[in-house]
């Protein structure tokens, strides 16, 4: 059985082990520019686990050779957004489509929405479970992360 001690949101590569410094960000991105892969920067104050189409904040970065490029294009997402999750995402396009090869959160808010487990009795036996993200009760303009 798999536990979450710290009540993390755990979402893509290196989710259980504490924040990566920049740096260690910087050779992440590296490890994928080697590798030819697409970077981009995405946003939420919605991190329920279907919720897989985040905002995009500026373009992907195709052709990039640094990762000074998309460590600037981090810092500006958190100071536009400080209360909210910001991921960065590697595409890989060998295989002639985008393919996600790299995703890994670089910022959180300060406190972490929880989640609801709702069940519901159906026909028959049977039982249904709904996950209700905490951070959608309060309309999207009125959420500040805390």
């Amino acid at each position: 059985m798999m536990t979450n001690p710290t009540g993390r949101i755990t979402q893509g590569q290196f989710s259980f082990l504490p924040d990566l410094s920049d740096a260690e960000i910087a050779l992440q991105i590296a490890y994928g520019l080697q590798r030819g892969y697409a970077w981009s920067v995405e946003y939420t104050d919605d991190p329920h686990p279907r919720n897989t189409y985040w905002e995009m904040h500026g373009m992907p970065m195709f052709d990039l050779a640094d990762a000074a490029g998309v460590l600037q294009e981090l810092h500006d997402c958190r100071k536009a957004f400080p209360n909210h999750y910001v991921r960065l995402m590697a595409f890989d396009s060998t295989r002639g489509v985008e393919t996600i090869a790299m995703s890994f959160m670089v910022n959180r808010p300060a406190s972490e929405p929880g989640f609801g487990l709702t069940r519901q009795e159906a026909g028959g036996r049977s039982i249904r479970y709904t996950i209700h993200s905490d951070a959608t009760d309060k309309p999207e303009a009125q959420r500040d992360g805390s």
